[in-house]
């Protein structure tokens, strides 16, 4: 027996819950800065390695709160970071205020990848501004900076 498969229904601003209208933009951000870094030569880099470049930076963070910030296990986190060791980009080091506490430092060629991020995302804001139009994109940003300084997101 077949099935007809019902068309979606036009998607308004009225049925789409907060969460996707956020979420679908900043996963499409991710992949392009993955496709981007990966065609500049950071070919290493993953998916799961910009919870750890997210803003604003890893260099000098303790890996915990590296790990709060991304929203997972400190576990998760120091993967995370020994993948990125290994493959050059940071390293772990003692913390010179507290001796047991570790930060975290790029290498040269994580500041490069920092760097190119930053340009990504630079250019990913032009995009933006030029779909949307330079008003309602400064909107956009002026909303979205009122809702991250908000005590909801906290």
């Amino acid at each position: 027996m077949s099935r007809s498969l019902a068309m979606p229904s036009p998607l308004t601003s009225e049925r789409m819950l907060i969460g996707a209208l956020l979420r679908v933009p900043a996963q499409a951000i991710q992949r392009r800065l993955i496709r981007d870094l990966n065609a500049a030569g950071f070919d290493d880099l993953t998916l799961p390695h910009i919870a750890v470049f997210q803003y604003p930076g890893p260099d000098g963070v303790r890996p915990s709160l590296l790990a709060a910030r991304a929203g997972t296990s400190k576990q998760a986190m120091n993967k995370l970071l020994g993948s990125l060791e290994g493959l050059g980009y940071l390293r772990r080091t003692d913390d010179p205020a507290e001796g047991r506490a570790r930060v975290v430092r790029f290498t040269a060629r994580g500041r490069t990848a920092y760097a190119k991020i930053l340009q990504i995302l630079r250019g990913v804001e032009r995009e933006w501004s030029k779909e949307l139009g330079p008003k309602r994109f400064a909107e956009l940003k002026a909303v979205l900076l009122q809702a991250w300084e908000s005590p909801l997101v906290r």
